[in-house]
Formats: structure tokens, C-alpha cells, sequence
């Protein structure tokens, strides 16, 4: 990105194979393409539906980070069956368990039913803390300002599945601050790129 200079750490913590869940926390409408852009491997991303249709960049752009469309704030079958069926030929899936950008820089409420679908799936996720890219365009804001951004790829953690809705439900709170936890440490500890540093990557 022209405007930002990143830094990356934990790229070792993405599964080299087999399905896997990647889970960051979401301050700018760039992420996706920060997060997706410096993984590993290519994942498959969650995306509200209205998004497909929003202008020429973004008709341009989802296809090529593979998203997949879903209604927000709403339980969407198809996306889950989709996910479903994404994890079980060993791909990856990113999704935003926040559901939408913050309004502030910090951690917004996880969706719940996002964690369940985490739960129910049972592969590893990996979280993903992004730091400073807030400040390069706070969700309020009309335009993009220079900025420094450090994203940091957090051990996976592993719940194993749970079939059951009430296997589920048990497991929910547990999950949620577990991931939360973790979303919010790694965000905090998440290298910020020095001065010339554009787009480094370390392990």
C-alpha cells in the first residue's frame, strides 16, 4: 500500500496445510487486503453481501481474495454451508468475528454466532492482531492518511468440535474471551513499522 508501511511477525503460526480458521480483529476497510495480502497462504473470506455490489472496486477485488457473501447481523445458511465445505477440502477461511469495522480503535463484541461456526468447525484458528491501521483511516473518516500498520499472526488456538448446539452454547463464553484475549494481546504487541520499513516481513 502506498500509503502505509507494514510489518509482519508470526507468519509460522499459519498451518503450512489442512483447514484452518484466520480470525483478526478489523479497524479499516483495508485489512483484508493487509491481512490476506501477507498470509502465507490464500484464504477465503467472509464478506457482507451489499459489498458486491458497491462500486468497481470492490466487483474488482472480491473475486480476487475469494470472498464469499454473507448477510450480516443474520444467520446466513448459505455462507455457513459454504465455510463448511471450504474447510473440509483443507482450505483457509478469514472472518471478521467482530462483524463489522470498529468505531474506535479498540476490540468490538464478537458475534456469537460467528463463534459458534468456529466452534462447529473445529480446526484451528489463528488470530490475528492488526495494529495502526485505524489511524490510517478510522472507519469515520473520508480519507487516507500515512501510517504505519504491524500485523502479528497469533499461535492457533484449538477448541476441537463441538456437534451439538448445546455442546455449543456450553463452550460459547469460554471461546469468546479466549479469542477476544488473544485478539486484543496480539493487537497490542503487534510490531509498528520504523521509518523506511515498507512492507517487511519477519517470522
Amino acid at each position: 500500500m502506498l500509503l502505509t508501511r507494514v510489518t509482519v511477525t508470526g507468519l509460522e503460526n499459519v498451518p503450512g496445510k489442512g483447514a484452518f480458521f484466520l480470525v483478526p480483529n478489523h479497524l479499516n476497510i483495508l485489512d483484508p487486503l493487509l491481512v490476506q495480502g501477507f498470509c502465507p497462504r490464500q484464504v477465503h473470506s467472509l464478506t457482507k453481501s451489499t459489498q458486491f455490489s458497491s462500486g468497481r472496486f470492490f466487483r474488482w477485488v472480491l473475486p480476487r481474495v475469494k470472498a464469499i457473501p454473507t448477510r450480516r447481523y443474520q444467520v446466513d445458511p448459505q455462507a455457513v454451508r459454504t465455510v463448511l465445505r471450504t474447510l473440509e477440502r483443507g482450505e483457509g477461511v478469514c472472518i471478521y468475528a467482530e462483524g463489522e469495522r470498529s468505531w474506535d480503535g479498540t476490540l468490538q463484541p464478537l458475534r456469537r454466532g460467528t463463534i459458534r461456526l468456529l466452534l462447529k468447525a473445529g480446526v484451528p484458528i489463528v488470530p490475528c492482531g492488526v495494529s495502526g491501521s485505524f489511524e490510517v483511516r478510522p472507519r469515520w473518516g473520508r480519507r487516507f492518511h500515512r501510517g504505519r500498520v504491524g500485523l502479528r499472526f497469533g499461535e492457533p488456538i484449538r477448541f476441537g468440535v463441538h456437534d451439538t448446539r448445546a455442546e455449543r452454547d456450553r463452550a460459547l463464553d469460554g471461546a469468546t474471551r479466549r479469542i477476544e484475549a488473544a485478539l486484543i494481546r496480539l493487537g497490542a504487541e503487534a510490531p509498528v513499522a520504523t521509518r523506511g520499513s515498507t512492507g517487511a516481513k519477519t517470522g
